[in-house]
């Protein structure tokens, strides 16, 4: 298998036996609970499967977010050591993932999922379209912004 063609998850199995020759605990152990993470993910449903690049940017997408809510509720408790560990995974997930987009970014994608819409349905979609705007806008964001701000994004255009 060429570098090429190497799939994200191989890249992030080569990233943590590099971090075990280099004894960088931390980002050893984010990845063994990344790599095992998009394991679960692969053996839950029906059957096994093997992700895309795309599940398991979702999977690191979770992962993230996890540790970002975590680091918050040790910060409300005083637990600043925990919440700077957590934060610290984070940082090492967030680096295999797309760059997020900027909010004008954003508004450009949304501003192209609505005209797409517009071009199915022959209107200006309104607030009845949303989930058709939502879906085309999603699509377009691949995975470099989240739910909540492309929602936000198009409540702020329709």
């Amino acid at each position: 298998m060429s570098d090429s063609t190497a799939t994200l998850k191989s890249t992030l199995r080569a990233d943590m036996t590099a971090a075990m020759k280099a004894k960088d605990t931390l980002r050893l152990q984010t990845l063994r609970m990344v790599l095992a993470a998009i394991q679960t993910e692969e053996v839950s449903g029906k059957e096994a499967r093997e992700l895309t690049d795309d599940d398991v940017l979702k999977v690191l997408a979770k992962e993230s977010k996890k540790r970002g809510e975590a680091a918050e509720i040790y910060t409300e408790n005083g637990r600043g050591e925990l919440a700077a560990n957590e934060r610290a995974e984070a940082q090492i997930i967030d680096e295999y993932l797309p760059t997020p987009l900027t909010d004008a970014e954003l508004a450009d994608v949304v501003d192209t999922a609505l005209a797409q819409v517009a071009e199915q349905i022959g209107e200006r979609p309104g607030m009845k379209q949303m989930g058709q705007v939502m879906k085309a806008a999603t699509t377009l964001a691949a995975g470099k912004a989240d739910g909540s701000r492309i929602s936000k994004a198009v409540k702020d255009r329709l």
